[in-house]
C-alpha cells in the first residue's frame, strides 16, 4: 500500500511537470510562407483601384418633337461629324403645321404690301391736293399784291384789294393745315405699315420655327466624334415610335479621355486634389492628375476622376478598363514593411517575427502606421531587418511560435 501511494504520488509529479513544459512549436514548410523585410527609408503612399476611360465631352442627342423612325443612316462606332445626319424621322402633324404656316407668310407678306400700295396712293393724292392749293395760293398773293399797287394809284377800288388780300391769307392758312394733314398721313402710314411688318415678321418666326422642327426630325451629331450608342435604354428600330425628349444617340469625342477609378472608400480618405496619378490601360501607362473626387461613396467605393496628360496608349478608346493608382504622398526615414494581409492603417496587430537564422518565427505585436498599396509604415515592435511573415496565420493563433521547416 506505501509503495502504491508512493506510485500514485510519483505519477502526478510526472503529470503536473509535462503540465507546465511550453507547448511543442507547430512546423510549417518555409517554403509555403511569404516573408517581408523591415526597410528605412523614403515610402511612397499610392492607393490603387479598377476603372475605366471615359470621354470628357459626351453628347446626348434628345428627339426635340415627337415621331416616327423611318431610317437609321449611322451604327454605333462610325465616326461622325458635328453635321452628320444619325437618324431620320417623320411627323406628319409637323409638316403640316410648317405648310399652313408658311402659306400664312406669304398671305400676309401679300397683304403688307398691299397696305403700303394703298397707302402710298393715299400720300400722293394728298400731296396733289397740297401742291394745288399751293398753286392756288401763291396766285392769289400775286393777285393780291397787284391790287395793293393798283389801289395805291387809284385805278382799284380799295375794296377790291381788300378782298384779294383776304383771299390770299385764306388760302394762306389752308395750305399749312394741308401740310399739317401731309404730315399726319405720312405718319399714318408708317404706323399702319409698322403693324402690318410685326404681323410679317410674327408669322415669319413661327415659319421658322416650325421649319426648325420639321429639320429636327434629322438628327445629328451635333460635335465631332464617336458614335457610342443608339438609344438610351433599348436599341432604336425602324418604325419605332420616339416622345419628345427621348435620348436617340450618345456621341463622344474619343480625342479626349479621362479616368474614372473606384478607390475603396477606407483608402480614399487622403486623396486631394490635383495629386499624381498613373493609369495602366494593359496597353502602357499615362500620367494624370486628380481632378473630381465624389463627395459621398457608393457600394464601399470613392469614384476619383483622373485628368491624362500626355499622348495616349496604343488602343486607348472609350469604356476600356484600367488600373490606376494615385500618389499621396512621400514619407520620408521611416520605418517600413511589404503590406501584410490584415495589416490595416492606425493598428496593432500580431504578427510571427523570423529569428535563429529563420529556422523559428515568434509572434509579436508591432504598431502600424499609414499605408500604401504595397508597404505599411511600422512605428513600433520592429527595427531595421526583421523579417516577418507576411501571410494570413489566424489558423496558428493558439501558437506563439512556429518552427519553419
Amino acid at each position: 500500500m506505501v509503495m502504491a501511494a508512493i506510485g500514485l504520488i510519483a505519477l502526478a509529479g510526472i503529470t503536473m511537470g509535462l503540465m507546465r513544459l511550453p507547448q511543442a512549436a507547430p512546423s510549417v514548410p518555409r517554403s509555403t510562407l511569404y516573408f517581408g523585410t523591415v526597410k528605412k527609408g523614403e515610402m511612397l503612399r499610392e492607393v490603387r483601384g479598377n476603372g475605366t476611360l471615359l470621354p470628357e465631352d459626351i453628347r446626348w442627342v434628345p428627339a426635340v418633337n415627337p415621331g416616327r423612325i423611318e431610317k437609321i443612316l449611322v451604327l454605333p462606332g462610325a465616326e461622325v461629324k458635328e453635321d452628320t445626319v444619325l437618324i431620320e424621322m417623320s411627323n406628319p402633324e409637323l409638316e403640316q403645321a410648317a405648310f399652313e404656316a408658311k402659306w400664312s407668310l406669304r398671305a400676309a407678306e401679300a397683304d403688307l404690301e398691299n397696305t403700303r400700295v394703298t397707302l402710298e396712293s393715299q400720300r400722293l393724292t394728298q400731296e396733289a391736293s397740297t401742291a394745288t392749293l399751293k398753286s392756288q395760293m401763291t396766285l392769289a398773293i400775286l393777285d393780291a399784291e397787284a391790287d395793293s399797287k393798283l389801289a395805291a394809284e387809284r385805278l382799284v377800288a380799295d375794296l377790291t384789294a381788300k378782298r384779294s388780300f383776304a383771299n390770299a391769307e385764306e388760302l394762306k392758312g389752308r395750305y399749312e393745315i394741308e401740310l399739317k394733314r401731309l404730315d399726319i398721313a405720312n405718319e399714318q402710314i408708317k404706323a399702319q405699315v409698322a403693324v402690318q411688318q410685326a404681323k410679317v415678321e410674327q408669322l415669319r418666326a413661327s415659319y421658322r420655327l416650325k421649319e426648325q422642327q420639321v429639320e429636327s426630325l434629322k438628327v445629328r451629331a451635333g460635335i465631332n466624334g464617336v458614335l457610342q450608342r443608339l438609344g438610351d435604354t433599348q436599341v432604336l428600330q425602324r418604325g419605332q415610335q420616339i416622345a419628345a425628349g427621348a435620348n436617340l444617340a450618345r456621341v463622344a469625342n474619343p480625342n479626349k479621355l479621362k479616368a474614372e477609378i473606384r478607390i475603396a472608400e477606407t483608402q480614399a480618405r487622403d486623396i486631394q486634389y490635383g495629386q499624381s496619378a498613373e493609369v495602366d490601360t494593359r496597353n502602357g501607362t499615362i500620367k494624370g492628375k486628380v481632378v473630381r473626387i465624389d463627395p459621398a461613396p457608393q457600394n464601399g467605393t470613392v469614384g476619383v476622376d483622373v485628368a491624362l496628360e500626355g499622348p495616349y496608349p496604343r488602343g486607348s478608346r472609350p469604356d476600356l478598363t484600367v488600373d490606376g493608382t494615385i500618389q499621396l504622398e512621400r514619407l520620408e526615414d521611416v520605418l517600413y514593411v511589404e503590406r501584410m494581409v490584415h495589416g490595416q492603417s492606425d493598428s496593432t496587430v500580431g504578427v510571427f517575427k523570423t529569428y535563429d537564422g529563420g529556422r523559428m518565427a515568434q509572434r509579436i505585436n508591432v504598431k502600424l502606421g499609414r499605408t500604401s498599396v504595397s508597404f505599411i509604415e511600422v512605428l513600433a515592435g520592429l527595427n531595421v531587418g526583421d523579417e516577418i511573415i507576411l501571410q494570413d496565420m489566424s489558423q496558428y493563433d493558439p501558437n506563439n511560435r512556429l518552427r519553419l521547416n
